[in-house]
């Protein structure tokens, strides 16, 4: 199982959507979002890690991967809005979300104008720390994460700053950076996994902690000796704190006890 079983554009958020599949259709899915610059292909590994118990879609937001964007960059409500429009084109939601980094913040973010859509969530690396809101701190962070990452992580994400730009990634990051997450983790009322690698600098453990105690229905699970993208160096431990969250859910609804909005 080296590659995704299919993938497709899908006309959503004024723009031609790509996404790749990967586990079989009539598995219970997963919809993974990007962090900043990557796409779907730093996705496969943990894709891969799920099938066949589920079938996971990862969605290359505008601008990204190998979905087009507007000349300018988005800021986080209108890349969260475009996921929104996809999820709701492709007749998607409530359904289970894990994001990666600034993904999380627009996965956080759907939940403020669109929490009809989001089913269960893993907040994989959620970004960014309060306490350290700079581009210098955090790329300074991210160097010290390289260690901690599989070395087979570069050439995908080479090859995605490549689609996306340098200067397409710097705008996101300058918008991520000035949007208040912690302001709105209150509205994500679903069950939430925040996963943590004890080495990733980027996400440090304080950070986690508060992210996890602003959540209505929130658990921190933190990975031994990984750094800040599980879903490609620790994939099959990821794997398993979503699939456990699958099996909570699927618990929650047979006893009648079903989060979501109030």
């Amino acid at each position: 199982m080296s590659r995704w079983d299919s993938q497709e554009f899908t006309a959503a958020a004024g723009t031609r959507v790509h996404s790749a599949a990967l586990g079989p259709y009539d598995a219970p899915e997963v919809v993974c979002v990007h962090g900043l610059g990557c796409s779907y292909r730093y996705w496969l590994p943990f894709a891969r890690a799920l099938a066949p118990r589920a079938r996971t879609v990862a969605v290359d937001l505008p601008g990204f991967g190998r979905t087009r964007g507007p000349d300018h960059a988005l800021d986080v409500r209108q890349l969260s809005l475009a996921l929104a429009d996809w999820l709701r084109v492709t007749g998607r939601g409530p359904t289970a979300l894990v994001a990666n980094s600034i993904g999380c913040q627009i996965v956080v973010d759907l939940a403020v104008h669109a929490p009809e859509l989001v089913g269960p969530v893993v907040l994989n690396g959620p970004t960014f720390d309060r306490r350290a809101r700079s581009l210098w701190t955090q790329a300074a962070r991210l160097l010290r994460d390289v260690p901690w990452e599989r070395p087979s992580l570069g050439p995908p994400l080479l090859t995605s700053y490549a689609e996306c730009g340098v200067r397409r990634a710097l705008r996101t990051c300058r918008y991520a950076l000035r949007d208040p997450v912690e302001h709105k983790l209150h509205r994500l009322r679903t069950p939430v996994v925040v996963a943590r690698g004890a080495r990733d600098p980027v996400v440090p453990e304080a950070w986690a902690r508060e992210v996890t105690a602003l959540l209505p229905h929130g658990r921190l699970v933190t990975v031994p000796g990984a750094g800040h993208a599980l879903n490609f160096s620790a994939p099959e431990e990821l794997a398993r704190v979503t699939l456990d969250l699958l099996r909570e859910g699927e618990r929650d609804k047979e006893g009648g006890n079903v989060g979501g909005p109030p």
